[in-house]
């Protein structure tokens, strides 16, 4: 559109005022200064908007046509501006967080509630799924942050670490094993167990570390479900390969205990991740620095 925005926004308060001095005075500029934009504003459209009276000015017919569509986009940019103005002071605005099931529940819970009670307008969604389907929604720029177990690629990721996870083996507390024996890798490896399906980046790391050590893991039973594979380890049906960390109530009140081992798989860490080099909402930036600074504080 050639002619400028100005223009316009000078048109609306002289057809409103009907007066090019009060429209002046409003504008805070000069009464020659609005005539010469009038001037120039009917001439890039080769039509007279406005005729004068005694009063001041009218609209002509094609001014009225016009002001009916200067008065309504002109309202709706002041009303997108105020409607961005209200999502930088996160009095709105929309945060779409991704994490598998058990990271939300066991981690981002608390997170998650103090978040809301502090700025109640902000629409959280929680999209669910594993690290690499969540990874790639975040790549995608479907969601604004992504909570996964440590990214492969990171190049084109701002991480920031939250929690460390450790893979154990547990059993049902009368399971026909010894938990005073120290296990081997290949004794853990020779009972029945218990893992997630290959699609969980738990039990592909697992896979990748006795490999790494020239076992090779044949469950007796693949799940999709943590809270399955604890429930089937709780009633006898083998031993399960977990994450400490999420199972720490059900070892704490005996329903499973933990196999002693003469090894200890390296740690892994869940991090929060969002695009390198790609300007985050505001709600989003806000979320992602409470995170920070509630962990710095635990």
């Amino acid at each position: 559109m050639s002619v400028k925005l100005e223009l316009y926004k000078v048109f609306k308060e002289v057809a409103e005022a009907g007066n090019i001095t009060a429209a002046a005075q409003t504008l805070f500029i000069s009464q020659s200064a609005v005539s010469q934009s009038i001037k120039q504003l009917e001439s890039e459209l080769q039509t007279r908007l406005f005729a004068r009276n005694s009063r001041g000015v009218s609209l002509t017919v094609e001014g009225k046509m016009l002001y009916e569509y200067v008065r309504s986009a002109i309202g709706l940019l002041e009303t997108g501006e105020a409607k961005l103005s209200q999502t930088h002071e996160l009095q709105m605005g929309h945060l779409t967080i991704a994490a598998s099931d058990t990271v939300a529940s066991q981690f981002l819970l608390p997170y998650l509630d103090s978040f809301h009670k502090q700025y109640p307008a902000i629409h959280i969604q929680i999209v669910s799924g594993r690290s690499h389907k969540i990874l790639s929604l975040l790549q995608s720029g479907k969601v604004d942050v992504a909570f996964a177990s440590t990214p492969q690629e990171t190049a084109s990721l701002e991480t920031h670490p939250c929690f460390a996870t450790h893979q154990i083996f547990v059993a049902s507390a009368d399971y026909n094993c010894d938990f005073d024996h120290v296990y081997s890798l290949r004794e853990i490896a020779q009972f029945p167990l218990i893992l997630l399906d290959r699609k969980a980046s738990s039990r592909l790391y697992l896979e990748k570390y006795f490999l790494h050590n020239g076992l090779h893991l044949d469950p007796e039973i693949e799940l999709g479900a943590r809270s399955l594979l604890v429930d089937l380890a709780g009633i006898g049906f083998g031993v399960a390969g977990v994450t400490a960390e999420f199972v720490r109530r059900e070892l704490e009140s005996g329903e499973l205990r933990q196999l002693q081992t003469d090894f200890d798989i390296p740690a892994r860490s869940v991090d929060m991740c969002t695009l390198r080099d790609v300007p985050m909402t505001a709600a989003a930036q806000r979320f992602c620095d409470f995170v920070k600074h509630s962990l710095e504080k635990e």
